[in-house]
């Protein structure tokens, strides 16, 4: 059992993008686990700052901040990163469509944001850096993937900055597709079926994807950030689920209509590929993928064969599982 409370009280921690579903999520874990001395919201929207302080009580806490910034601005970093500890790197542009046709973009925000964090974290004396990262960083076929492994490499190659001081430490955390989330297949298909659609679209019948909910998202980050040494990709273990069978879990009354797959969509995702495994470790409930100078404690080498899919995976959420899921989240 992990005691977040001694790790994280009297800590100022600051999220990039806090005010997104991730944030909220993280912050009440944190709240509720430990007293932190500051948690800091940094994202550029002030309408989610708004919106989260008239949500609920306990974004109102006396040791919340909001502070309105851009990754993409280096000098407003340098002023939100003074005296802070730890930072969750969630900010993010993510939309798989509009990067293919925003490149330069996502380019900026995804790329050159996280080269941002990172230098500005680097010369703010901060502890540690965990940036959220996702399965569509591995083998890469879309844009928005491509521009998240340019910005786990970005993490990974940290301490090569850092140098003998040791600090901060980066990481990174990657793991799939977020139940529930802003902008996300549930909340849309939610409402095409409140408005009375005829039938639920599906890109492809076929298509799997690796499924997680904000909470647990949220306490894998948690968890990895307490642990990391630097230098990892931290995966935790998930269930795989067929899109149709969410279409059956949410609307058994309506039918499937096929409209076909989008530019940059992958029929299956990758976790950690082949080629990682030759540094990939197993734990009871996550993989690390290290680097050569990670120092973190070693777990079961995996087989030099091994990778992570969501069409291979041994774990499966069925119909069943998923409307139990559901009702959870409503």
């Amino acid at each position: 059992m992990i005691d977040y409370n001694t790790f994280f009280t009297n800590k100022t921690i600051l999220i990039t993008g806090g005010s997104g579903s991730f944030g909220q999520a993280f912050i009440r874990k944190i709240l509720s686990t430990s007293k932190p001395k500051k948690v800091i919201v940094f994202s550029r929207d002030e309408w989610k700052h708004s919106e989260m302080q008239d949500a609920d009580p306990v974004f109102r806490k006396s040791n919340l901040r909001y502070f309105l910034g851009d990754i993409r601005d280096k000098e407003r970093l340098y002023l939100a990163f003074r005296d802070v500890d730890y930072i969750i790197h969630a900010a993010a542009l993510k939309q798989v469509p509009a990067a293919e046709y925003n490149p330069t973009e996502f380019i900026k925000t995804n790329i050159i944001g996280t080269m941002n964090v990172m230098d500005v974290a680097i010369s703010s004396n901060v502890k540690k850096v965990i940036a959220l990262s996702t399965d569509k960083a591995a083998a890469p076929i879309n844009l928005y993937g491509a521009t998240k492994l340019c910005a786990d490499k970005l993490i990974l190659s940290g301490k090569s900055y850092v140098g003998d001081r040791g600090e901060p430490k980066l990481s990174v955390v990657r793991y799939g597709n977020v139940l529930g989330s802003k902008g996300s297949l549930l909340p849309r298909w939610k409402k095409m079926i409140q408005d009375g659609v005829e039938s639920l679209p599906v890109t492809d019948e076929r298509m799997t994807r690796f499924w997680i909910t904000m909470d647990q998202a949220a306490e894998f980050v948690m968890q990895s950030l307490v642990i990391m040494q630097g230098e990892e990709i931290f995966v935790p273990k998930l269930p795989s689920m067929k899109i149709t069978d969410l279409a059956q879990a949410m609307a058994p009354h309506l039918p499937i209509k096929n409209c076909g797959i989008r530019p940059g969509e992958k029929l299956h995702e990758h976790l950690i590929t082949q080629g990682e495994a030759k540094c990939t470790f197993e734990y009871p409930n996550h993989y690390v993928v290290r680097s050569h100078r990670s120092k973190i404690e070693e777990g079961q080498k995996v087989e030099s064969n091994f990778e992570y899919s969501s069409n291979g995976n041994s774990q499966w959420l069925e119909s069943d599982t998923l409307q139990k899921t559901l009702l959870m989240l409503t």
